[in-house]
């Protein structure tokens, strides 16, 4: 058998991977927890769908970072998908802002599970963290949802892509 290997193919470096991953178009999300571990939140864009029996979304957090440990002890959190409007939010997460100074922009409930909820999401999704796999540098989260707030309609969504956000309807 003869396989032909297309002239634009390399091979799946590090640096490769970082580039294809940016012409994969996610949504952005702030990702929160509060508990006995502390209050914390971090942008995400590595969150999707498991299944819907029963409600599931998949996390990554890298393991490394200063917020791993608090969601590790928590054990919940609530997945916030941002708007058009929460591009500066969306910065200030995924930064090195101590906590409270970025929970002290937007505006923020609780939910069930005790995690910050953002009133002005796109959706948000409050989850229970029922198993969490290490995968590289990575912790896998799987969430059972036990909570879901649906956002205005006409709301566009923040996407990343190409390593800029755009605008989504």
């Amino acid at each position: 058998m003869t396989i032909n290997i297309p002239s634009d193919e390399v091979d799946a470096t590090r640096l490769a991977f970082r580039e294809g991953m940016a012409q994969l178009a996610a949504a952005v999300n702030i990702v929160t927890t509060d508990g006995p571990g502390g209050l914390a939140g971090f942008t995400a864009s590595a969150v999707c769908s498991v299944t819907d029996r029963p409600p599931t979304l998949l996390v990554c957090l890298n393991r490394s970072s200063s917020v791993a440990g608090m969601f590790e002890r928590n054990r919940v959190l609530c997945v916030n998908t941002l708007a058009a409007g929460h591009e500066p939010m969306s910065k200030l997460f995924g930064g090195s802002t101590p906590q409270d100074d970025r929970f002290a922009v937007g505006d923020w409930v609780l939910a069930a599970t005790g995690s910050p909820r953002l009133t002005d999401a796109v959706v948000s999704f409050d989850c229970e963290v029922e198993n969490a796999v290490e995968s590289g540098t990575h912790h896998v989260l799987f969430c059972r949802v036990v909570g879901i707030v649906h956002g205005p309609e006409d709301e566009e969504a923040l996407v990343y892509f190409r390593r800029r956000y755009h605008h989504l309807k």
